[in-house]
């Protein structure tokens, strides 16, 4: 696998500058860009959404790394200036676009990323509520301050963070306002693994890479079982994980995994 970044399929995402992508062996990455604090607009929602739908169909990307541009944000989540004037229809709007982007990268086919660079507040943290494992960085603060001018999270924020944190943690950060550090967050189990300033995109991509291992079709088998416990209780998956580990042997790279496994070799994953 190479190591070099490489510029992915320049022309189809020429919405927006906003976002950068770069290809990494067989991981996209997802650079926020949107000086001075990488915030999100309506531009970028869009072309989050399609990327997604775009990397959704590529079988050579398994993998998804996104992290902010600049050494002090991953995202300071929606400009507020779209709402200054209070709006009804842009507020509608904007949280349907927030809502469609930060679902689609959740329902994302492969395994996401979030390499949390710095900042991430209100929509920023969303976005990394998103993905499936988050990497912060220590000087990294996270928060969903919405309250305080009057809003609340509309891209998932009251639902995905009381299923990591618990609904304790939630209503302090959500309802009282209150910030938390790289190392809070892990103890609490907002992000899985806390790194030195400037460490977070690499250390993503190294993990982003481990994915090229599995089988895609075994990965995108699974992530749904995982998430769905989000929906129902865990006895209620149990058939369906049964029905869909057998739904497996009519993938090619299930006889490939198992035989190479035996015969001691890589395998070549067929990705059907």
């Amino acid at each position: 696998m190479t190591t070099a970044l490489e510029p992915y399929q320049p022309g189809i995402f020429d919405l927006t500058h906003k976002l950068t992508v770069e290809k990494h062996g067989n991981t996209a990455l997802l650079t926020i860009n949107h000086p001075p604090a990488n915030t999100w607009d309506r531009e970028s929602l869009i072309g989050l959404k399609q990327l997604i739908e775009h990397l959704n169909h590529d079988d050579n990307i398994y993998a998804l790394v996104v992290t902010g541009q600049g050494p002090k944000f991953f995202s300071a989540g929606a400009d507020l200036n779209l709402f200054a004037d209070g709006d009804k229809a842009r507020a509608r709007e904007m949280a349907r676009r927030f809502g469609e982007a930060f679902e689609a990268l959740r329902d994302f086919r492969g395994v996401s990323i979030a390499a949390i660079n710095g900042y991430a507040m209100g929509g920023g943290l969303e976005c990394a509520l998103a993905c499936d494992i988050r990497i912060a960085e220590r000087q990294a603060q996270m928060a969903l301050p919405e309250a305080a001018v009057g809003l609340l999270p509309c891209a998932g924020g009251t639902q995905a963070l009381p299923w990591l944190v618990g609904e304790g943690w939630a209503k302090r950060m959500i309802l009282c306002g209150e910030r938390v550090d790289a190392e809070t967050a892990l103890r609490i189990g907002l992000v899985e693994q806390v790194v030195d300033s400037g460490e977070a995109r690499g250390t993503a991509l190294l993990l982003a890479a481990k994915v090229a291992r599995q089988s895609p079709v075994a990965v995108r088998t699974i992530k749904p079982l995982i998430q769905g416990a989000r929906e129902r209780g865990p006895n209620g998956w149990l058939p369906e994980e049964r029905e869909r580990f057998v739904d497996l042997f009519d993938a090619d790279d299930t006889r490939e995994g198992v035989n190479a496994f035996l015969e001691k070799r890589n395998p070549n994953w067929r990705n059907k």
